[in-house]
């Protein structure tokens, strides 16, 4: 696995996890109380004895490029290491549009010559915003043993969940010979070849291993953005391409309501994605901060981080985050709170005072529900949040969005006391 290079895709601008994307790239946004999004593929790598891995990264990037410095260091002797390829311009003066990414094919064409193709024997094409746990020696083993040019992760789906995923059909050797973006009605039906009649169709998880000479022909050949869209569907037209089939957890977190109910699944008794897995860790920067501290609280099926200060609270199937601040009488229930960067001290709160805001964290007597608090926000006293299910769209009050019936606080917000939501 030495010779294997995994390149994982640092998403575009991330517009349907606004607002948790207004100051981040989709990778960077907090996860499960104390990681990233971006930890999950690295961590997968890490654990498969892949450990070169490039990040391909464009938007709002720095808090991304910052935890990746801080928490990926190999040591001299692994040989391996993880590093950041932004999108850049050829020259100041020639510089125009095209010089960005213009989709997932386009941002790894554009390095195509920084990779070192003919010293790998495998690429692994990898999102950076997906949670799953995936041993990708056997994912490599399958892909060689097929003699595939390319080999697609795919998941088996239901009827129902298969209109909204791209859809591929395979023959009995397991040889992918077609594919349906978004497939209704008849075109859905045609495209049914798993062998579970509850979930005859093969979801495509948008993780790909290549061979680099394919890779490279492929790209140069068909000038279009995106993978799942165009590269996949034209290798099946000229090029060996293989299913694998993984039936293990796996959700794409590419929206709000997808982010919102794979976390609280985490704070179940028996959560689908399994963190304490001590053979297959999941890695993230290491903070040292203490223990959380709790007083005359009550907590049930919640998730909670590291240096937290909780007071006289009810918290109820919940994550929350790192140095979250917790107020006596506050009621949490089915929320994500991201916590907090730093701890105020008290010539801060003093400020606070003087300013007329509230301090980061929760104020006392505060109701949360059905809500993503997001890192660094300030809710003030006896404030009250409660989801809005009839707004399925999305409306932007500034210090809060509703989106798809949830409230968002985003990060650094003010929602000052006695605000009802």
């Amino acid at each position: 696995m030495r010779q294997v290079l995994g390149i994982i895709l640092g998403g575009g601008s991330g517009s349907r996890l606004y607002p948790l994307t207004k100051h981040r790239s989709k990778p960077a946004v907090p996860l499960a109380a104390k990681y990233r999004l971006i930890d999950v593929p690295i961590s997968n790598c890490i654990n498969s004895d892949v450990s070169r891995i490039y990040v391909l990264t464009q938007f709002l990037s720095q808090s991304l490029h910052r935890h990746i410095h801080r928490t990926y260091q190999f040591d001299a002797f692994a040989g391996g290491w993880v590093q950041i390829m932004a999108a850049e311009q050829t020259s100041v003066e020639e510089a125009t549009a095209a010089d960005w990414y213009q989709g997932t094919a386009d941002a790894v064409r554009k390095h195509l010559s920084r990779f070192g193709l003919d010293r790998l024997t495998e690429v692994l094409i990898l999102s950076g915003d997906h949670l799953y746990r995936m041993d990708y020696r056997k994912f490599v083993a399958a892909h060689r043993e097929s003699n595939a040019h390319v080999t697609v992760a795919v998941q088996p789906v239901t009827r129902q969940t298969a209109p909204s995923l791209g859809i591929l059909k395979m023959d009995q050797t397991g040889r992918i010979i077609e594919f349906a973006e978004k497939p209704q009605g008849q075109a859905l039906d045609k495209m049914a070849s798993g062998d579970d009649p509850e979930k005859p169709f093969l979801a495509s998880m948008g993780i790909y291993v290549f061979d680099p000479d394919a890779l490279e022909e492929l790209l140069e050949t068909h000038k279009q953005d995106d993978f799942g869209k165009h590269i996949v569907p034209a290798a099946i037209e000229s090029h060996r391409v293989q299913a694998y089939t993984f039936d293990g957890y796996w959700e794409d977190i590419g929206t709000v309501r997808a982010f919102y109910e794979a976390n609280l699944s985490l704070a179940l008794p028996h959560p689908p994605f399994d963190l304490y897995d001590h053979e297959h860790p999941i890695y993230t920067r290491p903070r040292f901060l203490p223990g959380t501290r709790t007083d005359d609280c009550h907590l049930e099926r919640v998730m909670l981080a590291d240096g937290c200060l909780l007071q006289d609270a009810i918290i109820t199937h919940s994550v929350i985050g790192l140095r979250s601040i917790v107020k006596p009488g506050v009621r949490i229930s089915r929320s994500v709170v991201m916590g907090a960067d730093f701890y105020e001290d008290e010539a801060r709160r003093a400020a606070n005072r003087e300013r007329g805001r509230p301090n980061v964290g929760i104020g006392s007597n505060s109701t949360i529900e059905g809500a993503i608090i997001d890192k660094n926000a300030r809710i003030g006293k006896n404030v009250v949040i409660r989801p809005h299910p009839e707004i399925t769209g999305m409306v932007d009050e500034g210090n809060y969005v509703v989106r798809d019936g949830l409230v968002i606080v985003p990060k650094n917000a003010i929602i000052p006391d006695r605000t009802v939501i």
